[in-house]
């Protein structure tokens, strides 16, 4: 089977500047603390970068790379760099623009985005329709088809999408 989505996956963007020396915080860090350890290896604005200085401010990473980047940059890396997962877990970028629709048919919308949440991650649909991301209410999730089919009473019937 063909990969699909992205070759590069995000892991952040370069955020506002900690200290005087270039250092940055990370703006929706990748959940894994070794994508940002000292000597970690990424591509930032679309360039090579090594991480050279590493910590948490409040909880959240703070880096300095080897090179100058523009706030706002991204931060990528290979997909292949990715582990492997358990069955029935997913990386949240493989969701986006997967079609949801009802267990019934009823077609929902596409996933714009998938948000973490206290309790859930949850997915938002391009329909404005916000679906959380638990086993009550997801009953498929099918890359290959790149479809989701969510079980009916979470959304009332005039929400969704128009077939």
């Amino acid at each position: 089977m063909p990969s699909k989505g992205p070759q590069l996956v995000s892991i952040g963007r370069v955020g506002k500047p900690h200290g005087l020396k270039g250092a940055f915080f990370v703006e929706r860090p990748s959940e894994d603390p070794d994508r940002f350890a000292v000597g970690a290896t990424m591509l930032a604005g679309g360039a090579a970068a090594t991480v050279v200085e590493s910590k948490l401010s409040g909880g959240r990473p703070v880096i300095r790379l080897d090179r100058e980047v523009e706030r706002g940059a991204e931060l990528q890396i290979p997909r292949a760099e990715l582990p492997p997962l358990p069955a029935d877990t997913y990386y949240a970028f493989e969701l986006v623009g997967l079609e949801v629709s009802e267990s019934g048919g009823r077609t929902l919308g596409r996933v714009r985005e998938v948000v973490s949440g206290v309790a859930n991650d949850v997915l938002e649909l391009d329909s404005g329709l916000a679906l959380p991301m638990v086993e009550e209410c997801i009953e498929i999730v099918d890359l290959a088809a790149a479809r989701i089919v969510v079980s009916t009473g979470f959304v009332e019937p005039d929400q969704a999408r128009e077939s």
